[in-house]
């Protein structure tokens, strides 16, 4: 009872001191990152963007993140994580309040790619640095699934606020505009104080004992070097892997409709139903609740029989089916309904994928390769936006650019089926000192 006790306080410990502010900062993130799909229900009216326009600005944001993604992951992996992700969120809340005051494409393309430019290693860092350091293998999944509920989170919160938002004028400022500079205040005062909360390792977090930071220290470093000793993977190695090479390409066909889902649905779902702005964002976070709970369930499910592959592959046929489907949909409920699919299907499968790549990698050659899959994935976040603007410019509808997005969804879902690399039956298990074995292993 007492050794449970013990597990649990300490696991208590660890979600709170990292993967709680990890949660933070992605909501602010993914908030300041989307929050153009809301505000352009307004803002292209009043600035006169077209939807080519529009969509080559939401997706310019990834140009920066392909740019910027391995350096800054590098940097963290080399200096300190916190201070480094500090840093970057204080930049990217400065420059996400820029928005507010653009007026034309120009200023609207480069503001968003150094908003990009600035959000590109939180991932990165997360996943291949923060995560890594704090978890075992087989606990990742669920570890990353609970930090990208923040994705959902973000939607929930976010959406109806942002409804809400869009028809406040206050000195002088549109809706749009106090949108903006409202969502981009958090992130500046997180951005602080997260050099202060977080830790950088076991053995300089204050709140761990000396016998605890010795345990997460030692099962750390004998990790790595089972990896290092099967196959010693370097920065260069890494970012020349086949299996790699293949998660770049399958990230890329799943963010080119991930991106085009998250920036233009809100547009879509009110060409289709009229509804208002306000109803339209409180739709949205219904929406992103169910997403969020089959998630969470997804995350728990690979993690409890260490498989995931299939955890990965159906979310994404099933999304691929909603895309799809909306494509001949008319009716605002049953569009609303395929709406919910689609969402659960590309955001469900996002923990399962991310703790894929440190089961094969770990230090600077996890933060390099997940780096390049987030940046190179990401390539389809300019892609799933411009392309569809550009349709809809073109054709006068949106129903090409989802059969093309749903075909991209099931193409990653077939590729995820085809990795190979093979997962450890059990967690790591790491010989502790006599003064660390005490403390039992987070379940």
């Amino acid at each position: 009872m007492a050794a449970s006790a013990t597990t649990v306080s300490l696991n208590r410990r660890i979600y709170f001191n990292i993967v709680f502010p990890l949660f933070i900062v992605s909501v602010l993130a993914y908030i300041d990152r989307v929050n153009i799909g809301y505000a352009a229900l307004t803002l292209n009216g009043d600035l006169r963007f077209s939807p080519e326009v529009f969509g080559f600005g939401a997706g310019i944001l990834f140009a920066g993140y392909l740019l910027f993604a391995i350096p800054g992951a590098l940097i963290a992996e080399w200096t300190s994580a916190r201070i480094w992700l500090g840093c970057m969120t204080v930049c990217w809340g400065v420059i996400s309040a820029m928005m507010a005051f653009m007026r034309t494409p120009l200023e609207f393309y480069v503001i968003r790619f150094l908003l990009g430019a600035a959000e590109a290693s939180l991932y990165p860092v997360a996943y291949a640095t923060f995560i890594p350091r704090w978890f075992q293998p087989r606990e990742r999944a669920l570890a990353i699934a609970v930090l990208l509920a923040s994705l959902q989170v973000s939607g929930i919160v976010g959406a109806p606020l942002a409804g809400w938002m869009l028809g406040v004028s206050l000195f002088g400022f549109k809706g749009w505009q106090i949108l903006f500079l409202l969502e981009a205040i958090p992130a500046v005062v997180i951005g602080v104080a997260i050099p202060f909360w977080m830790a950088d390792w076991p053995r300089q977090a204050r709140w761990l004992t000396t016998d605890e930071q010795a345990l997460l220290s030692e099962r750390y470093e004998q990790e790595v070097a089972a990896k290092t000793g099967a196959q010693p993977y370097k920065v260069l190695d890494a970012l020349k892997d086949r299996e790699v090479l293949k998660l770049c390409f399958i990230y890329f066909l799943w963010i080119t409709s991930f991106w085009g889902f998250n920036y233009w649905m809100p547009t879509v779902l009110k060409s289709v139903s009229g509804w208002s702005n306000v109803f339209i964002g409180e739709v949205f976070a219904i929406a992103m609740t169910i997403s969020l709970v089959v998630s969470i369930y997804i995350g728990h499910s690979s993690s409890k029989n260490n498989e995931k592959r299939w955890h990965g592959a159906v979310p994404l046929f099933l999304a691929a089916i909603g895309m799809g489907a909306s494509a001949y949909v008319h009716a605002p409920w049953v569009y609303f309904v395929f709406l919910v699919i689609t969402a659960v299907g590309v955001y469900a499968p996002l923990s399962v994928w991310w703790s894929y790549p440190t089961v094969f990698l770990s230090g600077a050659a996890a933060a390099g390769a997940v780096g390049m899959i987030n940046s190179m994935g990401n390539v389809g976040g300019f892609v799933g936006p411009y392309l569809t603007g550009w349709i809809r410019q073109s054709t006068g509808s949106f129903a090409a650019a989802m059969l093309y997005m749903a075909m991209s969804l099931a193409a990653a879902g077939l590729l995820i089926l085809t990795l190979r690399k093979k997962l450890p039956p059990h967690p790591i298990h790491n010989p502790v000192s006599s003064t660390a074995a005490s403390v039992p292993e987070p379940q």
